[in-house]
């Protein structure tokens, strides 16, 4: 929390990493990827969007403003509860619309699909400031490529016009494709294939490892 203190613990830690990102986000991200793959091979044409399609989808696209507002704040845990909420939403759709049960209405099912990766895109942008690492793999899984938030770099420069001026180190980075903060349609069309795990899921055997590593530390 930005404005009282806070405990960290590895139980905590790896709770949050297997409920949250793995159970929650990742699994929402293979299986609506997986299911479309399957069926489709690709990001596939809406048809009739029906009132809880409409719903999520301006959720997701509502979020930004949101989310900005919040990170604009420095309230990071405000604003990460909140793309966490956009998940739990996107996830509690995939299983009421439950398209793997639509094979006789593959019209619907495209449409279902549809909608729960554009929010899943939506999602992978908002997360972004906070999992860029994993927000590119997202980005892969979506057919969008590998390139999507390269880290930035520390170079060093030398002024040529400052003879005799010692080099200095400049974080920079290629902004040539920076992403833009707003809700971006997904092509229809767009190859998809069987995804990986975004995320491991941790053994809670982790747990005693780090505490045994933090008394060992401090002997």
């Amino acid at each position: 929390p930005e404005n009282q203190d806070t405990d960290f613990t590895w139980a905590e830690f790896v709770r949050r990493n297997n409920d949250e990102l793995v159970a929650g986000w990742g699994n929402l991200v293979n299986r609506t990827v997986s299911i479309a793959a399957k069926n489709f091979g690709a990001v596939p044409q809406p048809e009739t969007i029906a009132d809880a399609d409409a719903t999520l989808l301006a959720r997701s696209a509502g979020a930004f403003a949101t989310v900005g507002a919040l990170v604009e704040r420095s309230r990071f845990k405000a604003a990460l509860a909140e793309v966490m909420a956009v998940v739990a939403d996107a996830n509690r759709y995939l299983s009421d619309q439950a398209p793997w049960k639509l094979k006789d209405d593959p019209a619907r099912m495209a449409t279902v699909l549809h909608t729960a990766l554009q929010a899943i895109d939506d999602a992978k942008t908002l997360l972004t400031p906070f999992l860029p690492g994993s927000s590119s793999r997202v980005h892969a899984a979506l057919g969008g490529g590998p390139a999507w938030a390269p880290m930035p770099q520390l170079v060093e420069v030398e002024e040529t016009t400052a003879a005799g001026t010692p080099s200095y180190p400049v974080l920079t980075g290629d902004y040539t494709h920076t992403p833009r903060w707003t809700s971006v349609p997904l092509p229809v069309g767009r190859a998809l294939s069987a995804p990986t795990p975004v995320f491991a899921k941790l053994d809670p055997s982790v747990v005693d490892e780090e505490l045994a590593r933090l008394v060992d530390g401090a002997a």
